[in-house]
């Protein structure tokens, strides 16, 4: 079972008998929220969730939804630091969003011994080409809280940083990730580290390594890519694409006994969580679709190891270049993950929310005199 951590409040009926507590309750399945609202995170919590995850989309998402509570403390950041830009206000934002939801999950740490409890924070997505950087950033970010977990983007010097971070000593999480060969990149990767750490001498069995796969963004980039070469397939096998690269990885990550567990995100649909159940794994879906989980009729069962019926895999497999590079084992080389269309689109969303949530800074720090 995952949740063996006590519930930091008491479940409701509804909560207990909820999908999602049954299967937290009865299979290797997690579930994290994919939020650092700590409303939601307390949602997750009574279900049974056992973690959290951050990033600058998430960030930003929080910080205006809940901006009377967020203005007075930016402006208290301002005071604090008088030569701060916006931009190191904006990240001293994050940071305090993620260590108020590491609190919360700090029970369950420390139930858990280290593996589950953490929240996840996110590396500047500007560094996804200095690897230099994204050690320094996730070094720093591990020590905000003892069950820190960090996000590195699975980019060819995001592969080098996830090496070295997990030498450090830093629980990684590693992000921007869709395909096979990127999961095979990233366990590779974390078995280096945690072997250079344990010749060492250092202890790893606290450290708590993940990788995510954000099977939803890989479906929505086949559906842009049938419109933009006039593919025609049956658009319901596309809702498949993600399902069948996590349940391949997961059979491979198995057979070679990496370290670190399977993470699904980007959730466009329930397969993205039911597929998924009886795994070793991690489901990390926003509030919005746990409440529809917990609202559902879905049978709780392990369907982790239910392949995915192999005419839709064959068709995606035939139809789509990009599906066979995020299905085969060697689809890509590590050189070639930044080109990856699904990587270059999710680092940009991720970019511009963080000059929005620079922008949403800026009015704080100097409002416009202009505006009404």
């Amino acid at each position: 079972m995952c949740a063996m951590a006590p519930q930091t409040s008491h479940p409701t009926t509804a909560a207990w008998k909820s999908p999602l507590h049954e299967m937290t309750q009865t299979t290797p399945t997690c579930l994290w929220n994919d939020s650092a609202d700590l409303g939601e995170l307390q949602f997750t919590l009574d279900h049974g969730g056992v973690g959290a995850t951050c990033n600058p989309v998430i960030a930003l998402t929080v910080v205006k939804a809940r901006q009377k509570e967020w203005r007075p403390r930016i402006e208290a950041l301002a005071a604090q630091q008088p030569a701060a830009t916006e931009d190191d206000l904006a990240w001293a934002t994050v940071e305090q969003l993620s260590i108020d939801a590491a609190a919360l999950l700090e029970p369950t740490f420390v139930a858990h011994a280290g593996r589950n409890g953490r929240l996840s924070i996110q590396t500047d997505p500007r560094f996804y080409r200095d690897p230099g950087a994204i050690v320094r950033q996730a070094v720093r970010f591990s020590g905000l809280a003892p069950n820190m977990i960090v996000k590195i983007p699975v980019t060819r010097a995001g592969v080098m940083a996830i090496e070295e971070a997990t030498a450090a000593g830093v629980s990684i999480n590693a992000t921007v990730s869709f395909t096979l060969p990127q999961c095979v990149a990233v366990a590779e990767a974390v078995e280096r580290g945690l072997k250079r750490r344990e010749a060492a001498g250092h202890d790893i069995s606290t450290m708590g390594p993940v990788c995510t796969i954000m099977v939803g963004r890989l479906d929505d980039w086949l559906k842009v890519a049938m419109d933009r070469e006039q593919i025609s397939t049956d658009p319901g096998y596309l809702e498949w694409a993600g399902v069948a690269v996590f349940k391949k990885t997961y059979r491979l990550f198995r057979e070679r006994g990496y370290r670190l567990r399977l993470l699904s995100a980007a959730f466009r649909n329930h397969m993205h969580w039911s597929e998924f159940i009886g795994g070793d794994v991690v489901i990390s879906p926003p509030s919005s679709w746990q409440k529809r989980f917990v609202a559902s009729d879905i049978t709780v069962a392990s369907r982790i190891d239910t392949p995915v019926d192999p005419r839709i895999v064959d068709d995606l497999y035939r139809r789509f270049p990009d599906f066979r590079r995020a299905y085969d084992d060697g689809g890509m080389s590590v050189e070639e993950f930044d080109a990856y269309p699904a990587t270059r689109r999710t680092l940009r969303q991720f970019l511009a929310a963080g000059a929005e949530l620079n922008q949403l800074i800026r009015d704080v720090m100097l409002p416009n005199p202009d505006a009404k």
